[in-house]
């Protein structure tokens, strides 16, 4: 894209039109969301065509049209070439994995649990499942990562040094945490970009990285952020 965005305006979405094959706008309940939803995750979520939200990355990527198309933002230009490439690739994946397009229809109607579970307000609930949501789909895709290693190793090298990145900022989140040095979100963010490389996590974050998320998806992580939140707050 020329130039870079959040939510593609519906405007300019259409304009996919002219280059897929059809177009099928996603819509979501208004009863997904709490009352106190930012206004880019309502309007995602409304009858208009939108794709992408803030804190979506470089790359995105939407079924909302067929076939899927891969977007890749301006920001890219100065994203390494192998690291966008990856970035790419992994877009790719995700849309051959099947996984949700984003976070809302992953949560559904338990949006608004989660919202109630964390008790901290609409941009921090959003942050909260968008991380819960990488973390879920990076759960169902590293080990197509770790494939690649002898067959695509340029991709592999990028998807790795992206985990090395993470070591040693992860050990000590709960004690920044609990100190205030870092807030819950911040911390969840971090833990589940590690979830996606299979890195080792500290409790609470460890039971992000099991089977029982991979098969339950939403339902755990509601669980998951009522038992957090109610031991961090004893």
């Amino acid at each position: 894209m020329e130039q870079d965005f959040e939510t593609l305006p519906p405007a300019v979405a259409e304009e996919l039109g002219l280059l897929v094959d059809a177009l099928d706008p996603a819509a979501f309940p208004e009863s997904w969301l709490p009352a106190n939803a930012p206004a880019q995750l309502t309007a995602y979520a409304g009858a208009q065509f939108t794709i992408g939200l803030p804190g979506d990355g470089t790359v995105v990527w939407t079924r909302q049209t067929e076939p899927p198309t891969v977007l890749v933002k301006a920001r890219a230009a100065g994203t390494p070439e192998g690291f966008r490439s990856f970035l790419i690739a992994e877009a790719l994946v995700e849309i051959d994995e099947g996984v949700p397009e984003s976070f809302l229809p992953f949560f559904g109607k338990r949006y608004t649990e989660l919202d109630d579970a964390l008790g901290l307000g609409g941009a921090a609930t959003y942050q909260v499942a968008m991380a819960l949501f990488e973390a879920w789909v990076g759960l169902h895709t590293r080990e197509r990562f770790r494939a690649w290693a002898g067959e695509h190793d340029d991709l592999h090298a990028a998807w790795d040094d992206a985990g090395d990145r993470l070591v040693g900022r992860i050990e000590e989140l709960p004690g920044e945490v609990a100190r205030g040095e870092t807030t819950f979100p911040a911390a969840t963010e971090l833990a589940c970009s590690a979830v996606k490389h299979g890195l080792d996590l500290p409790a609470p974050f460890a039971a992000l990285d099991t089977l029982a998320y991979r098969d339950h998806g939403a339902e755990y992580a509601v669980q998951w952020a009522e038992k957090t939140v109610d031991a961090l707050t004893e």
